[in-house]
């Protein structure tokens, strides 16, 4: 069986259907007029059934033809595209019968609004104790900022970050939609209504490979989770336990919204634009602040943290020290704010990134810094002062503004920045005396 163009690798059980219609055709049980002007892709049983196969939205919307037909069991993915287009069939019979005139013509794949899987949030009254951290998660889902959690172990880093997801509003159509074919293609389960609308959350182990985490594979290039995570938030916790060349990959990405996989058939780009946060311990043992308590030689420290580079942290806009909450706070009542307050005030300030034109302030481009985060000259100075210093890079002044600009937005402040609001926001991105002296060395 050679499928056009020849000179493409065909590969995948997407292939059944279309395979199974040629040779009824070439054997005189099919029409060739019947599959004319026909898409088709599907897996076949060995009781002629017609199985789902993985990227099938992506199929039916790169096919030609004047109809499409699909899985039943494809409904909720392949009614997002061409609609009106695209019927269901069940079995290999039903095609034959519906291209003979023998049987009623497959059903159309209509989509159901209603499908919307409701989401799954978590309390983010839960963490106790965290002022700081809190404060820091916030921040970093109204504006989209990369977020460093630094602590020891059991002081709630990965609490504070699995609640992220739940502080961010829905996708937008555009990002659902892209989500939804990323993760059709990858092969994962879709929602009811087949559309991705909560931000996906992806926590990889820290034993993950750079295929793994960016994409690639062999004649199949398979999306990895940088762009799993796309419109959402990337988890590496554990972050100093990551390969090196692993962290290092995730660099283009974090600049570009993308990720391009050269292989022996040629580059692949894919979408790939996340929130990454991640957390670490401040040595191997993880209580290097603790009095007594630190198991590490000097050695096994510059080693550990030497494992994430200069250029990987300066991409972190937000990086907190995360200290263990007090005992009476953690057992107490508390009277933290719930996910839905927090989430009315997020919400709030993407509306108003979103009146900027960019999904939030994370997005605004070097070229637009002076429209949307003017500076008074107090807070010129101030950056000014920083730079002279070497505390912060270009990209770090750019960041620190654009941080500046969240925190503005959340207090209800001036379109100007002043040096009050950059002091905090230079004040959430200093690194702990351990790690910053060991990078300056």
């Amino acid at each position: 069986v050679n499928l056009a163009p020849s000179h493409i690798k065909k590969h995948g059980a997407g292939l059944d259907l279309a395979i199974a219609a040629g040779v009824l055709v070439a054997d005189k049980q099919l029409p060739a007029h019947s599959i004319a002007d026909l898409g088709m892709a599907g897996e076949l049983g060995l009781d002629g059934s017609v199985q789902p196969v993985p990227g099938m939205i992506i199929i039916a919307a790169a096919s030609g033809g004047g109809q499409f037909l699909a899985p039943v069991g494809s409904r909720a993915e392949v009614s997002l595209v061409r609609p009106g287009e695209v019927r269901l069939i069940g079995s290999l019979a039903e095609l034959v019968h519906a291209c003979t005139g023998d049987g009623p013509a497959p059903a159309l794949a209509e989509s159901r609004e209603g499908d919307v899987a409701e989401r799954s949030l978590l309390e983010f009254a839960d963490v106790r104790g965290q002022p700081m951290a809190r404060f820091a998660v916030e921040v970093a889902a109204a504006g989209g900022h990369h977020l460093l959690l630094i602590g020891p172990p059991g002081a709630g880093k990965t609490m504070l970050a699995s609640r992220l997801c739940s502080l961010l509003p829905d996708l937008c159509d555009a990002d659902a939609l892209v989500t939804t074919r990323i993760h059709s293609a990858a092969g994962l389960p879709l929602p009811p209504g087949g559309l991705v609308r909560s931000p996906p959350f992806r926590a990889p182990h820290h034993s993950a490979s750079t295929a793994a985490l960016i994409g690639g594979g062999g004649a199949s290039t398979r999306p990895g989770e940088v762009s799993l995570a796309h419109g959402g938030v990337l988890f590496l916790d554990e972050l100093g336990e990551f390969n090196v060349a692993v962290l290092e990959a995730l660099r283009q990405p974090l600049e570009e919204g993308r990720i391009r996989v050269s292989r022996l058939l040629g580059p692949r780009i894919m979408p790939a634009r996340f929130q990454l946060v991640a957390a670490t311990n401040p040595c191997p043992c993880g209580y290097l602040k603790a009095a007594g308590s630190c198991r590490c030689g000097s050695a096994a420290v510059s080693r550990y943290l030497r494992r994430l580079s200069g250029p990987l942290l300066d991409r972190f806009d937000l990086r907190i020290q995360v200290e263990p909450p007090d005992p009476h706070l953690l057992l107490g009542r508390g009277d933290e704010e719930t996910t839905a307050q927090v989430a009315t005030r997020v919400a709030g300030v993407r509306r108003m990134a979103a009146d900027r034109g960019v999904r939030c302030n994370a997005d605004i481009p070097p070229e637009r810094i002076d429209e949307f985060a003017p500076l008074t000259a107090s807070g010129r100075a101030r950056l000014l002062e920083s730079l002279d210093r070497g505390d912060l890079t270009g990209r770090g002044v750019h960041r620190v503004r654009l941080v500046a600009r969240t925190l503005s937005d959340l207090s209800g402040g001036p379109r100007e920045l002043d040096a009050e609001v950059l002091d905090s926001a230079i004040g959430v991105r200093v690194l702990p005396s351990s790690m910053a002296s060991e990078h300056a060395s």
